[in-house]
């Protein structure tokens, strides 16, 4: 990879980090369409506990994962919600990253063809071909 698609990479991978590191915090903690869709027909208090009615959303139940160390966009041990939720952010961009970027670095291409290679001749024949010559 060139110098300048590097730097490309890096200032992008900056940006991400920034984004999920500081400005996820200042995201909206109202429920979303789907969240408010399943709330019709129920009676929620302030904290967003259903306290009577009928909705769907009284037959939701945990997720197998709630208990892992990076459920509910925060770091399980973590006190501090900014830092929790700021933490989190920035591993699931590097988490991304790393994974993206495995991925990416299996399936490069090797460099260009040689103009040697001739198309539809398989490896095997042309090394057998020059060793006998």
């Amino acid at each position: 990879m060139r110098k300048r698609s590097w730097g490309f990479v890096a200032a992008g991978l900056l940006v991400a980090l920034l984004l999920a590191g500081v400005v996820s915090n200042y995201a909206s903690s109202h429920p979303d369409g789907l969240d408010s869709s399943l709330l019709k027909g129920c009676t929620v208090d302030a904290d967003g506990e259903i306290t009577g009615g009928s909705c769907p959303a009284q037959q939701a139940k945990d997720h197998e994962l709630a208990d892992s160390p990076l459920a509910d966009y925060g770091i399980r041990g973590v006190d501090n919600g900014f830092l929790s939720t700021g933490l989190s952010g920035v591993l699931g961009v590097l988490l991304t990253f790393a994974v993206g970027g495995g991925v990416f670095w299996l399936l490069r291409r090797r460099g260009p063809a040689r103009p040697d290679d001739a198309v539809g001749t398989p490896r095997e024949d042309r090394q057998s071909a020059g060793a006998a010559g």
